[in-house]
């Protein structure tokens, strides 16, 4: 497979440049496939129903080819997943994805275990470590640093934002030891994203140090979220034959829903999405006006979609025009307000406990189920609610079955849960062991020159 920059379609890389590289480190663009191939959906049941495992191989396969071997493929998936996604069916036409079961109880443990593996793969004979820089908006880091702890020749630097993220997920950030270590830095998370990027188009420090990145502008990333996009719709598509399928996705750095694009393009019966964001609502008024205004972040109970610049909308504009997203995309956001009245409405109505970022995504998915986008005359989209857009798929949205994404454990957010609910959410051992270790997290200054001779002085 080849890969191209969003920014210069005439580059072309292979998967190892991609994934070692993070980024052009010439444009600052994000590396995406020429191709996306429709691939046998046959060959991912297993006992006569989808297999989580099958469908990553399949999947994997043709991004991979000529690089990585069948066999060595085959036994990295299986390495990084002893864990899978579980879809859970909470009332007539909703399930939730849970994709909180690995080992930091987030979904981005499925994207970092795969990215480790393929670098560490990638890596065998090479001169040197490979260092990692990563920023996070919560959960994030966390699934990076569990995913590369102790993998040898690899060296991970994540930035987070200071008081910004939950005491649980610092806590999992800030007590890493070894070849892993958190800075908190003084700023939000678009300024440890804007510290990252500027450290991969320096000259001056790639000739010092071999840098990749681990956040979802990696390739090695992304393109393994889709396989749980894959699994969950080929088993609701079982449960439910002749229904359309809507996923609906908290979203923030918009790789979740990019790698569910991926996924759609490749054969996963998929009708159409929900972007469904928080009160940093830059691509619902991008698909309302036409017009993408990247913004300050605005802190909120949703912290890790806190995202005002998000970087994969680089991805989805290359993949896709503005009138094909529109007609492929409802586009939905709502305030702290909502997202406790979210969070407390889904367990009163179905008994489940949702954390705030798939509460999001589950109001959304009520709004429109119970039409929502009917009339979309008069709306102000500078208040939570619907976006004045109307997918293709919209005459279908009453009958369809949605699939809600839960991006991560309540237990990481058991304040905000428990102030919605009045109970707080049980707590993972996995989780339990982390909130004893100490804090090790190192002081930063958002400002690139301090940041930059911190990494010469210490990497």
């Amino acid at each position: 497979m080849t890969y191209t920059d969003t920014r210069d379609s005439e580059a072309k890389v292979d998967f190892k440049t991609a994934v070692m590289s993070g980024m052009s480190s010439v444009t600052g663009g994000l590396y995406v496939p020429v191709e996306f191939p429709k691939i046998d959906t046959s060959k991912m049941f297993k006992d006569g129903k989808p297999d989580f495992i099958s469908a990553a191989i399949q999947m994997a396969k043709p991004y991979v080819e000529g690089e990585i071997p069948d066999a060595d493929l085959e036994a990295l998936i299986k390495d990084a997943y002893p864990f899978e996604p579980k879809l859970v069916k909470i009332e007539d036409g909703t399930y939730v994805l849970e994709l909180s079961h690995g080992p930091t109880c987030a979904f981005k443990d499925f994207g970092a275990r795969f990215m480790a593996r393929a670098m560490s793969f990638f890596n065998r004979g090479e001169n040197g470590k490979l260092h990692i820089l990563v920023a996070t908006s919560g959960d994030t880091g966390s699934a990076v640093g569990s995913a590369f702890h102790n993998v040898e020749g690899l060296d991970v630097t994540i930035l987070y934002p200071e008081g910004k993220i939950s005491p649980l997920q610092e806590k999992q950030l800030s007590t890493f030891t070894g070849n892993v270590r958190a800075l908190k830095v003084k700023g939000t998370f678009d300024d440890c994203q804007k510290l990252v990027k500027t450290a991969f188009t320096d000259k001056d420090l790639r000739a010092k140090f071999r840098l990749s990145s681990a956040n979802s502008i990696n390739i090695s990333r992304l393109l393994p979220q889709g396989f749980y996009y894959m699994y969950a719709s080929l088993l609701a598509q079982a449960e439910n034959p002749g229904k359309e399928i809507v996923v609906t996705v908290p979203s923030g750095n918009f790789g979740n829903l990019t790698s569910g694009l991926i996924a759609r393009e490749m054969g996963a019966p998929i009708t159409g999405f929900v972007a469904a964001t928080n009160s940093n609502r830059t691509i619902p008024d991008w698909i309302a006006t036409s017009e993408y205004k990247a913004r300050p972040s605005v802190e909120t109970y949703a912290n890790a979609m806190d995202v005002g610049a998000p970087s994969n909308y680089e991805r989805i504009a290359y993949m896709y025009t503005l009138e094909e997203v529109r007609r492929l995309f409802a586009a939905y956001w709502l305030d702290n307000d909502g997202i406790i009245k979210s969070i407390k409405a889904c367990k009163d109505s179905t008994g489940y406990t949702i954390d705030p970022h798939g509460a999001v995504a589950y109001k959304a998915w009520e709004d429109i189920k119970n039409g929502a986008l009917d009339n979309l005359e008069g709306i102000d989209i500078t208040k939570p609610g619907i976006t004045p857009n109307r997918p293709d798929w919209a005459d279908k949205a009453k009958s369809a079955v949605g699939i809600v994404l839960e991006t991560a454990d309540p237990a990481k957010f058991s304040a905000i849960v428990k102030d919605a609910t009045g109970a707080e959410p049980p707590i993972p051992e996995r989780l339990q062991k982390v909130m004893a270790l100490p804090d090790r997290a190192i002081p930063m200054e958002n400002d690139y020159a301090k940041f930059k001779a911190w990494l010469v002085a210490n990497l």
